[in-house]
């Protein structure tokens, strides 16, 4: 497949340092899929409100992601961004801002991330109304879910359809549900969402146990894992550091050496897009051979660690595997 004029941009301009490492990765992906193997994104941080979707909803189309790992944020700001886009504000200043100013915004209902801010009513609210009844009609059944498995009923019911403010094609949210993506979501009670059902658990309007919990995740991605690590097996294209990749990776060691399975193989690629530097205590700044010792990569597993922006540098090297 010929590329695109972004794949040829960075392939003539990206030679040396972390721009070089980026073209390494890429074209490491790219091989790890044409060679039969599936891939894991963990997305830490902010990206759904980065709007990641707009390059992540294509892979997921193409079938270029077949598991996605991300925290409880990055699972509901995908769906935030998709309802009530006209109302979040752009803070191009925020490096100025007083903390009277940042106060100023709490009292608008704007809470900020970075140059960005959420609309409290527009997004966290709309998302509740609809996303409760689901939960309560769950309890009612006797039925319980995972997370994510809540906010694809969500979606494919159609009932937030009235309320897209962006083009539907750009919510990786809404390309996963359609395929059903396997999606970890570790730390799930880290969320917006996670301290509203919180508060219906504490009102007595639902059951804590409605809601599946992470050691139900990763009984999941055990199996997930033990049903799609067969051939070239799994990647592991790590955004971030954190949670969503510290907990989905350990899935390996888990099996090998908790459960002594010793047929389990090695995460088959590794790549990180992380500013975190190495240093003491620093898990998320931990070069790859490091995860050697730990039995998540093997010797020959290819490795890249791009120190850089992952607002950046994601979008480039999804684009080079689209071919764009």
């Amino acid at each position: 497949m010929e590329k695109g004029p972004v794949s040829q941009f960075i392939t003539h301009h990206y030679r040396h340092f972390n721009a070089a490492t980026l073209v390494d990765a890429a074209r490491g992906y790219e091989k790890h899929l044409t060679e039969g193997g599936k891939m894991m994104v963990t997305l830490a941080g902010a990206m759904s409100t980065a709007e990641l979707g707009i390059s992540l909803a294509e892979m997921i189309r193409q079938g270029k992601v077949d598991i996605i790992s991300c925290t409880g944020a990055n699972l509901e700001e995908d769906l935030m961004n998709l309802v009530a886009h006209s109302h979040y504000k752009r803070v191009p200043h925020y490096r100025d801002l007083t903390p009277q100013d940042e106060y100023a915004l709490l009292e608008k209902g704007l809470n900020r991330v970075t140059d960005t801010c959420i609309p409290e009513e527009e997004a966290f609210r709309v998302l509740q109304k609809h996303i409760s009844k689901i939960w309560k009609e769950a309890e009612q059944k006797g039925e319980r879910y995972l997370p994510h498995q809540y906010m694809y009923k969500l979606l494919l019911s159609g009932v937030l359809e009235p309320h897209y403010e962006i083009d539907p094609g750009n919510s990786w949210m809404l390309a996963a549900a359609e395929r059903n993506l396997p999606i970890i979501v570790p730390g799930w009670e880290d969320s917006t969402m996670g301290n509203i059902f919180t508060s219906y658990v504490i009102k007595g309007e639902l059951k804590a146990s409605t809601v599946k919990t992470g050691i139900e995740y990763m009984v999941y991605l055990t199996e997930w894992y033990r049903a799609n690590s067969g051939g070239r097996g799994v990647g592991f294209f790590q955004i971030g550091g954190g949670i969503s990749g510290d907990f989905p990776i350990c899935v390996v060691p888990m099996m090998y050496q908790d459960l002594e399975w010793h047929d389990v193989p090695f995460w088959s690629y590794f790549c990180q897009i992380s500013d975190s530097t190495t240093s003491y205590g620093s898990y998320s700044g931990a070069v790859p051979n490091e995860k050697i010792t730990w039995g998540k990569l093997d010797i020959d597993t290819p490795k890249f660690i791009v120190e850089s922006d992952a607002t950046i540098v994601a979008p480039l090297i999804f684009a080079y595997v689209l071919g764009w």
